[in-house]
């Protein structure tokens, strides 16, 4: 036997010991919860070796099993939507589970996009929050977690919740917006099982028999078995980050003045004059990394003085601290979330307010993102913070080291933690919204992201459960270098999926931001994710998916292109069609003009005699891209060559 059965095979005993004990459910199946409808719905446990396991449902009996080597699983007789039930599990005592629906459970995965909660869009999307009081639509969220050791057979944590203004805000905004959108048109509960890890990779959510496929993702994870070793990383990196900070801290010129950078009345008037927002290496503060402190004044009216506000800071690269007239407001450790922050009561004054933050570069250019909001709002009054502030560095420092390990990075640990438990549930199907950790790996994506459905649908043991998931959208400024962008290949990599039975994919290259790798534009990508379960799930026809390429052939000087899902018909949003660029035999790309003719798309160029290859949307962040079927839904990027 080799040493990875020889620790599995331990793993699984230590398991199999703890397990025995009397009866008991799962997390997955705590009150509230969804079951399949329609279906076998599975209910499983632990119980004694040997004992009678009975279930009942609203009282009569369901089913009845005895346990195997600790465990025990019962299919229920389908039922059609609806509830609520009260399920019973009997053996040697007698577990209840109240408020039981039964509708169409769905797992929704992938790493930040599909994280990324209600709350992260509130300001986008208030009215439709204060309005979801939706008691058919219900959720668990898996907590992040990892193991290297083995699968885990249940959650540490998590319950049911239904839809209300207060729950959602932590549910994913594209779980949230796909189920809203399915009760809506069909009236049965939704289950959300949200299981997604900001950051993540493929191979992080793939089962050890899948990874045998790719051994160096393997082999990672069996170094990280060693928890002597892993701990090693973990207590090495934690010990860098806090001398790192320890060290900046002690430095910065700003935390020990006095008074420091941050109060009231300091003269700054000798301080750069720079633009929020920007990046402080564009305005001659140098490339630095370390801190940085901003300051400026604003002026309030008398009516605004004592009261509560809100102050908004766009995003910030990499971490902040924020004053207002000295009293520290709020701090945001890393660059991608918002910075909302809530003023309290007392610390506004009539007349001139300061506001001072203290900016923290790890790595790289560091300063306040642009086209985002910068502003305070006192009741009515909102002062834009856009414009001059003063500067000054308050410490150099060399970059933070990358850490040695890095959790959502790492193969296998997810999987273990986050979606073995929940592989005994019967599902409908699979959200999935991934691939940024994966871009820059694309050619390798192209074969493992359908693995690791097969790998999903082998340990579901569902047949050809529905997979559905989103295209990465756009992202980055938009520049003239196509080639040199690592997204456009990742995008045709993820579609290779559709290889697959049961697959869709929802298009995002409309409703992504060039300056933010998380979007807010979510409820877009939820309803064209339902869309698509319509069709892969639940068997309608209709229009699912934007116009998809198919083939290409030449024709006298232009190039005659075909697609798939054009629906009701092609058209250009905002004429004339863009984005299309064609290239000759030395394979040089130029931008191309293009009409549409009915369910075709013609492009040329002048300046390419015989095109012999075309591509659309070609770029992180695609300009003038506007091709769509008459169904609203936007045609995905492809580069192709063309056929005789």
């Amino acid at each position: 036997m080799n040493g990875r059965f020889i620790f599995a095979l331990a793993w699984l005993t230590v398991v199999q010991a703890t397990a025995f004990a009397d009866v008991h459910l799962p997390r997955l199946l705590g009150d509230g919860v969804v079951l399949q409808r329609d279906a076998g719905a599975a209910v499983w446990g632990w119980a004694d070796e040997g004992e009678v396991v009975r279930v009942s449902l609203d009282g009569q009996p369901a089913g009845e099993t005895v346990a195997k080597h600790g465990r025990w699983r019962i299919l229920l007789a389908p039922h059609a939507a609806g509830g609520p039930h009260r399920l019973v599990v009997d053996g040697s005592n007698r577990v209840t589970v109240d408020d039981v629906w039964f509708g169409d459970v769905w797992i929704a995965s992938g790493q930040s996009n599909m994280e990324l909660p209600m709350e992260r869009v509130k300001e986008r999307y208030a009215d439709l929050i204060a309005q979801a009081d939706i008691p058919l639509v219900r959720h668990f969220i898996v907590t992040k977690s990892y193991d290297f050791g083995g699968p885990h057979e249940d959650l540490d944590a998590g319950s049911w919740q239904a839809a209300t203004p207060q729950s959602i805000m932590r549910l994913s905004a594209v779980g949230f917006f796909f189920a809203k959108a399915l009760t809506a048109h069909y009236g049965v509960p939704i289950g959300i099982v949200q299981s997604a890890y900001g950051g993540s990779t493929a191979e992080g959510w793939m089962s050890e028999t899948a990874l045998e496929k790719y051994p160096q993702y393997l082999a990672a994870a069996e170094r990280y078995r060693d928890k002597a070793y892993l701990q090693g990383l973990l207590d090495r990196d934690r010990n860098t980050a806090v001398a790192w900070r320890s060290n900046l801290d002690r430095h910065d010129a700003g935390l020990a003045a006095t008074p420091a950078w941050s109060a009231a009345g300091i003269d700054d008037s000798g301080w750069k004059t720079v633009i929020v927002p920007g990046y402080w290496s564009d305005q001659g503060l140098g490339d630095i990394d370390g801190a940085v402190w901003f300051r400026r004044t604003f002026e309030l009216p008398p009516e605004a003085a004592g009261e509560p506000a809100k102050l908004m800071l766009g995003r910030i690269v990499d971490a902040d601290t924020t004053w207002i007239n000295g009293v520290e407001v709020g701090n945001v450790t890393y660059q991608y979330p918002p910075r909302r922050y809530e003023i309290g009561a007392g610390i506004l004054t009539a007349g001139t307010n300061t506001i001072a933050v203290r900016v923290v570069a790890n790595s790289g250019k560091g300063g306040f993102i642009q086209d985002k909001p910068y502003w305070i709002r006192v009741g009515d009054t909102t002062v834009d913070l856009k414009g001059s502030w003063r500067a000054r560095v308050g410490a150099v420092s060399e970059p933070l080291p990358s850490p040695a390990f890095q959790d959502y990075k790492a193969p296998l640990g997810i999987y273990n933690a986050m979606l073995a438990p929940l592989t005994r549930m019967t599902i409908k199907g699979v959200i999935w919204y991934q691939g940024e950790s994966n871009a820059d790996r694309a050619s390798e994506y192209a074969g493992l992201f359908p693995d690791m459905i097969r790998d999903w649908r082998r340990t579901f043991g569902q047949g050809d459960l529905p997979f559905l998931f989103v295209q990465l959208p756009n992202y980055l400024a938009s520049g003239f270098e196509p080639s040199a962008y690592d997204w456009p290949a990742m995008r045709v990599a993820q579609q290779q999926a559709l290889q697959l039975p049961n697959t869709a994919m929802v298009v995002a290259i409309d409703v992504g931001e060039w300056n933010d790798l998380h979007p807010t534009r979510k409820q877009p990508v939820g309803e064209r994710l339902a869309l698509a379960a319509r069709h892969v799930a639940y068997g309608e026809d209709l229009t699912y998916s934007g116009p998809v390429f198919r083939s290409v052939q030449a024709r006298d000087g232009r190039l005659l292109l075909h697609f798939d899902h054009c629906g009701s018909g092609l058209e250009a949003r905002g004429n004339p069609p863009g984005g299309f660029e064609v290239a000759g035999s030395d394979g040089r790309f130029v931008t191309a003009r293009a009409k549409v003719v009915a369910d075709t798309v013609q492009v040329w160029s002048e300046r390419v005699d015989d095109p012999v290859a075309v591509r659309y949307a070609w770029a992180d962040n695609p300009r003038d891209a506007n091709l769509y079927n008459f169904e609203g839904l936007p045609a995905a990027p492809f580069e192709a060559r063309a056929t005789d």
